[in-house]
């Protein structure tokens, strides 16, 4: 991440880290071979490096990519990668929400919540929309640690409480 703030190409290099990701999750085989260490290192990096001379990754990602080899830490590349895209929406003032609705949104609909959420959070909102079936009505919102729970299910429960502590009658 230093080296491509440094240089100015740290979105090219995440943008590099998750196509190899992504490959690596289509072809599980070459994933558990690079990683297997009873195969010897330098097969490894043969195998690795025939994958990425096809591919248009960058001199540094795929130096990266070969010191994980090296240090046996290249099965990780998964959670390496959803590391690096956390660092590189910091630095870029980027929050990525995820959405539990149960039916799907109306484009118009994800792009005012995108914006409410970012006005919420100020910064640029990212929103992935996920359908759950379980949810009655609203939305739960989460964004980092945070949980907003606008669901119909968290409202009632609410108002149950409510109701058992006398609050209304």
């Amino acid at each position: 991440m230093s080296l491509g703030q440094e240089d100015g190409n740290f979105e090219k290099y995440g943008t590099d880290l998750q196509e190899f990701t992504e490959f690596c999750k289509k072809n599980r085989a070459f994933k558990e071979t690079v990683a297997n260490r009873v195969f010897p290192v330098e097969e490894r990096k043969e195998v690795l490096r025939i994958v990425l001379e096809k591919s248009d990754i960058s001199n540094m990602v795929n130096n990266f990519l070969n010191l994980l080899l090296d240090k046996n830490r290249i099965g990780a590349i998964e959670e390496i990668t959803n590391h690096y895209e956390k660092l590189s929406d910091d630095i870029s003032n980027i929050a990525r929400a995820e959405i539990f609705t149960p039916r799907p949104l109306k484009k118009e609909t994800q792009d005012r919540l995108a914006k409410v959420l970012g006005d919420f959070t100020s910064k640029t909102t990212k929103i992935e929309v996920k359908e759950d079936k379980s949810l009655i009505g609203g939305v739960i919102v989460k964004i980092g640690d945070m949980v907003l729970n606008g669901s119909v299910k968290a409202q009632l429960d609410g108002l149950k409480e409510s109701l058992k502590r006398g609050e209304y009658s």
